[in-house]
């Protein structure tokens, strides 16, 4: 994923394409939104399916997901609190690299961790 993004930077670059890390941060972050509730929905909703099960479950779902989209807004405003100058910066690229493969390990990774949290409270039951 990190060597796509740098790839796709690159190509950016030899094209004349004006580089502008706030546009491809606000891309990324707009795609690991979409994976992170995607994921949460499959993954966590398999995960909470058991006999007996209340809505709360759900309900709880449905708040986690809510509370993603400002934590992403968040995020996402370092970026666009850039200069037009900084945000054409090669100088960025570490600090870009290392926001993005962060931000998808924890889109990737969050729903899974709350599916085996789901799963370890069930088991209690």
């Amino acid at each position: 994923m990190a060597q796509a993004a740098y790839d796709e930077e690159t190509e950016a670059r030899t094209e004349g394409k004006k580089l502008d890390w706030r546009k491809r941060m606000s891309d990324h972050i707009a795609y690991a939104l979409m994976v992170y509730t995607a994921l949460q929905i499959f993954v966590t909703v398999d995960a909470m399916q058991s006999p007996g099960t209340s809505i709360a479950p759900y309900i709880a779902l449905a708040i986690l997901v809510a509370l993603v989209i400002p934590a992403c807004k968040t995020y996402e405003s370092c970026w666009m609190k850039m200069s037009d100058e900084q945000a054409a910066d090669p100088s960025y690229e570490p600090r870009y690299r290392k926001s993005v493969i962060g931000l998808w390990v924890v889109a990737i990774g969050l729903p899974f961790l709350l599916a085996g949290l789901f799963k370890a409270l069930y088991a209690l039951n």
